[in-house]
């Protein structure tokens, strides 16, 4: 018992100090505003990287107010999951993949549309940001979620086990795609077939023959060991690969306007250090490429042009039945921003 009235009395005399303590304690860890972010790639990849360095640039300019916490490798579900839960409100933010949302906002596919952006990448990124870019990151506005930026995460290129030494190489060829239309008749237009396959059979496909070749960025094809059961490659970076940094809009308009422009800025002017980064990643890519079998070729500017020639028309027109009357719109503003940049 005497035990016990000691530890009651100690706990009794410390009680309001620990009170005090406890209110008097600084609180500038806890943020006004926090998002969970959800993505794909790893920690170790350009993506993550670059959403740490923008939720850096965040935190310091908003005085601690505005915290990002990122989930990367899909730990929040897959891309589907993570987009419905930003339209939901249980999650604050994605940076997706824009090939993976075209079902949720069809107008999106346009970035599917061979050679669309400018060679130069300074070119592209004006694009980006430009009346276009704005056009496209507000047709999700309608979709229930904010569209904050467009990102680049790569460049398509070609492979194949038969040769690519020029435009008419592809004829009869068979070509995996991602599911969908605007892809098929990208290669419709050059004279070869497109079948829509998992990412998780390609490799596979390509080692059995199901079919002859596949597009994808250099690091794609490094890091999935595709060049082991291809012959031939060409470099040609004739498809985008863009990311979309998509907000739910509840979240969003709970922020004071000036922390709104603070994380739309952070997240364009991030964007030359991301490049940067791609690239650095690429340039290895092909290098560890090159030690291997495969026959490596480098698109010139006048192939590139001449693919474009050949299959932006039947591409677009896939796009404009796909999305209805948005497309309109947007083909509009971006053949007048592609025309100025060139």
């Amino acid at each position: 018992m005497k035990a016990l009235s000691k530890l009651s009395k100690f706990t009794l005399r410390t009680l309001p100090i620990l009170g005090i303590t406890m209110l008097a304690a600084p609180t500038a860890w806890a943020a006004d505003f926090t998002a969970k972010i959800g993505h794909l790639e790893s920690d170790q990849q350009s993506r993550h990287i670059y959403i740490a360095k923008v939720g850096e640039l965040v935190k310091e300019r908003t005085n601690g107010a505005v915290e990002f916490q990122i989930f990367p490798s899909g730990q929040l579900g897959n891309q589907r999951e993570m987009t419905e839960g930003v339209q939901l409100g249980t999650l604050e933010a994605t940076v997706s993949p824009a090939a993976f949302i075209g079902g949720f906002n069809p107008a999106i596919s346009i970035l599917d549309i061979p050679f669309l952006l400018p060679e130069d990448a300074d070119k592209a990124q004006k694009l980006r940001e430009g009346e276009f870019g704005q056009a496209l990151l507000e047709s999700f506005s309608s979709k229930g979620v904010v569209g904050v930026a467009l990102w680049p995460n790569g460049l398509k290129n070609f492979t194949s086990n038969k040769p690519l030494d020029d435009l008419s190489s592809f004829g009869g060829q068979k070509f995996r795609v991602m599911d969908s239309n605007i892809l098929i008749e990208q290669f419709d237009a050059l004279g070869a077939s497109a079948i829509a396959l998992p990412f998780g059979e390609l490799y596979t496909s390509l080692q059995t023959g199901v079919v002859d070749g596949q597009e994808n960025p250099l690091d794609t094809i490094q890091r999935m060991k595709f060049y082991e059961v291809q012959k031939y490659l060409v470099v040609s970076e004739h498809g985008a690969m863009e990311d979309v940094v998509l907000f739910n809009p509840t979240w969003w308009n709970s922020l004071p306007e000036e922390y709104r422009t603070i994380i739309t800025d952070a997240f364009n002017e991030v964007v030359p250090g991301l490049r940067a980064h791609k690239a650095k990643a690429v340039e290895a890519a092909l290098e560890a490429i090159k030690e291997s079998d495969i026959n490596v070729r480098i698109a010139s500017s006048e192939e590139k042009a001449a693919l474009r020639e050949a299959m932006y028309e039947k591409a677009k027109a896939a796009y404009m039945d796909r999305a209805g009357d948005a497309a309109t719109e947007l083909i509009g503003a971006y053949e007048k921003a592609y025309s100025e940049l060139n």
